[in-house]
């Protein structure tokens, strides 16, 4: 110990950097961390610092060790990877089979679905879109059936297998559908069944303008992340839909992002704001054939769809929970907690207390300070009492 303690004071009376020993190799880019602490907060002689001082700062330390052995978050957006079952030599040829059936019989049929459904599609949405312009109420009608016939052609091009529990939705004024997200495919899950306007991510290439042509003409709300000015104009346009009496039912994933299905981030508390009826709806995919989850990062939407449908198929839960209001003396983050709770017991999702937002970007500053400061009292409250 003395023969390092003199290699460090070398150094640092040459200006160089300074030497730790690591087994019997010195490192010199490791640093000092005595250098970091006051002198005067040192209640022993520099050179001197104890292993159990620093180890009694317990609750930092407990806090980041948890981070890396229990990552929750990280956890949230990982797709779990199937579990291989043709391991021995009676089953790789049967696997094999399966392989030749999905890519080379199944994937042509459900190529073909898919591209008659968008000749019916096209068809009669072009002259309803632009003949019809002066009977809105009767075009608004037969675009919304249009829409929700294109959606049930996706989901036979999968092999959609899809059991909703519960009443269908009705067109009521004042209520908003909120339900946790897995992938896109949940709004096209549950626009088969109700043309629903939806708040989504403007997406670019031949989704973005299926969003701007087709999917506008339900009322949608498109935003972007990473504009600061978009919040203010989607809490607008959200307000002025939510009351309009013709409109669309809106649907909303208050998650923020795709979320792998096992587990549910923070609700955004925006739309529990708005003073208006929340019905619920809890997606549940079974993994048995295919997991559903769509990790944008890693996987374009197109990529997904190919996935999907070179599955054998898609099965789905859907559940239309009893409608929700705001309680008396109940704060908006409690409704939405409260509702939260309802889809994450239905769908059998673990709870977790995270932003899904954090997934873009970075913590934000007040946050990283908060942590900071935290961490400075627990030094000084430790050497203080010393």
């Amino acid at each position: 110990m003395e023969e390092i303690a003199d290699n460090n004071l070398n150094n640092k009376n040459n200006g160089g950097k300074k030497l730790s020993r690591v087994g019997t190799e010195l490192d010199l880019d490791r640093p000092n961390i005595e250098d970091y602490l006051p002198s005067e907060s040192l209640p022993l002689p520099r050179g001197k610092l104890r292993l159990r001082d620093l180890i009694d700062i317990s609750p930092a330390l407990t806090e980041a060790a948890g981070a890396i052995v229990d990552d929750s978050f990280t956890r949230c957006f990982k797709s779990n990877s199937p579990e291989p079952w043709n391991w021995n030599l009676y089953l790789f040829p049967l696997w094999c089979c399966g392989v030749v059936a999905r890519y080379f019989v199944i994937f042509p049929l459900r190529v073909l679905v898919l591209t008659i459904g968008w000749i019916i599609f096209l068809s009669l949405y072009i002259p309803v879109h632009f003949f019809l312009k002066g009977q809105d109420k009767l075009r608004k009608k037969l675009e919304r059936s249009l829409v929700e016939l294109i959606c049930s052609f996706f989901v036979a091009s999968w092999t959609g297998v899809i059991k909703y529990h519960g009443p269908r939705p009705s067109m009521r004024s004042k209520q908003v559908f909120v339900a946790n997200h897995t992938s896109m495919i949940d709004f096209i899950v549950l626009e088969q069944m109700t043309a629903f306007a939806v708040i989504m991510q403007k997406h670019p290439g031949w989704v973005g303008l299926l969003q701007t042509t087709i999917l506008e003409s339900l009322g949608c709300i498109w935003f972007n992340r990473s504009e600061e000015k978009d919040r203010v104009i989607v809490a607008r346009k959200l307000r002025e839909h939510v009351h309009g009496a013709d409109n669309n039912p809106l649907l909303i994933f208050p998650e923020g992002t795709c979320v792998n299905n096992e587990y549910i981030v923070m609700f955004k508390k925006g739309v529990f704001e708005l003073g208006c009826t929340i019905c619920p709806v809890a997606i549940k995919y079974n993994k048995i054939f295919v997991d559903a989850f769509w990790n944008s990062r890693k996987q374009s939407f197109t990529m997904h769809l190919l996935q999907l449908m070179t599955s054998w198929a898609v099965v789905c839960d859907v559940w239309y929970l009893e409608p929700q209001t705001l309680r008396t003396g109940e704060t908006s983050i409690q409704f939405a907690e409260r509702v939260r709770d309802m889809i994450a017991h239905r769908a059998g999702l673990k709870k977790v207390p995270w932003d899904g937002y954090l997934k873009y970007s970075r913590p934000s500053p007040r946050l990283t300070e908060s942590k900071q400061k935290s961490f400075a009292k627990s030094i000084l409250a430790r050497y203080q009492d010393k």
